[in-house]
């Protein structure tokens, strides 16, 4: 089979990073195709102002978008040469990415690859309890390895009492949240309401119109936000809480957000293709006094990047992503 022009395996790697998961779904990248490179840079207007003061947020989520960009050139049997904010003096230029020489002799893509590329369009975002179906221990530690080889570490919390800390700040963090009008219209601007044709931001049948609690509880964002928005389907059989886990960095600088990303991505994709979803919390991590908590009584020291919960999931819902035209500069 011949291999397609550089030119369409970029074009096909951008199409593709369309797809990665971000903080409700603001989507907060752009991407230029020039001389054979892509340069992704960060879309600071979508930026979450109030909950992602830093950005860090904002650059996991681009960190995701450059991880799948990787994932495409690898399946074309090409090996992504990647340099992680390569200019100083633009701090909005995340990455640039292109296509180096074949991956293998025979320029194919190996199976864990293709396995990979085959979530990507198929991963979701899950923003409720999971079935009573376990998560295997074997596939727990393939995604603990996922994200080591990105220099990131996941971390299953198998303590019941650290994951009821967990949960606790999460039921906090998002009360406070919840009574802050700041916060609150920072959610209402990405929530969507039913029939809405945007293509960004938490469509209505993205989470149950009736949220049955998990033990421990995690609660999620209120996205309907006083109204009866929500998906009908029956979630009475959905309560359980799944693998609660926390991806964590030595440091906490701009590349090792991005790391996350890209480690999240792996994880979230490898999971996917075994039929495991992730239920993001990072209502705790966005207020500081919450992380630092959670940094040194949990996380030893390490800086917390993401709190989720991995479970199995039978709800098949849909998703929305902007159009590529309005991705490229």
């Amino acid at each position: 089979m011949a291999t397609r022009s550089a030119e369409h395996v970029l074009d096909a790697a951008v199409e593709a990073a369309r797809w990665a998961p971000s903080v409700h779904n603001t989507q907060p990248w752009t991407f230029s195709i020039s001389e054979e490179e892509i340069c992704l840079r960060a879309d600071t207007d979508r930026q979450l102002r109030v909950g992602d003061a830093s950005g860090r947020e904002l650059l996991i989520s681009c960190g995701a978008a450059l991880f799948t960009m990787r994932t495409v050139l690898r399946r074309e049997g090409l090996e992504p040469v990647v340099r992680v904010l390569p200019d100083p003096d633009r701090p909005s230029l995340l990455a640039t990415l292109r296509a180096g020489a074949g991956a293998a002799a025979d320029n194919r893509a190996d199976d864990a690859t293709r396995m990979l590329a085959g979530e990507i369009e198929r991963r979701r975002t899950h923003r409720a309890g999971f079935a009573d179906v376990p998560v295997p221990d074997r596939l727990v530690e393939r995604l603990v390895g996922a994200a080591r080889g990105e220099g990131v570490d996941l971390t299953p919390v198998r303590s019941p009492e650290a994951a009821g800390v967990l949960a606790a700040l999460t039921q906090a963090a998002q009360g406070v949240q919840a009574q802050d009008r700041r916060f609150s219209l920072e959610v209402i601007r990405w929530a969507r309401p039913p029939g809405s044709s945007r293509k960004d931001g938490v469509p209505a049948e993205g989470y149950p119109r009736r949220r049955a609690r998990t033990d421990p509880d995690f609660p999620q964002r209120d996205y309907a936000w006083r109204h009866d928005w929500g998906s009908r389907a029956d979630q009475k059989g959905a309560v359980a809480t799944g693998v609660v886990a926390l991806l964590t960095t030595p440091g906490d600088s701009r590349r090792e957000w991005i790391d996350t990303g890209q480690a999240l991505q792996h994880v979230l994709l490898h999971a996917s293709a075994y039929g495991v979803s992730a239920a993001f919390h990072t209502q705790a991590l966005e207020m500081d006094q919450l992380r630092e908590f959670i940094r040194q009584e949990v996380c030893s020291g390490r800086y917390p990047q993401m709190i989720m919960r991995l479970g199995v999931t039978f709800d098949d819902k849909g998703s929305v992503r902007r159009p590529l035209s309005e991705l490229l500069d």
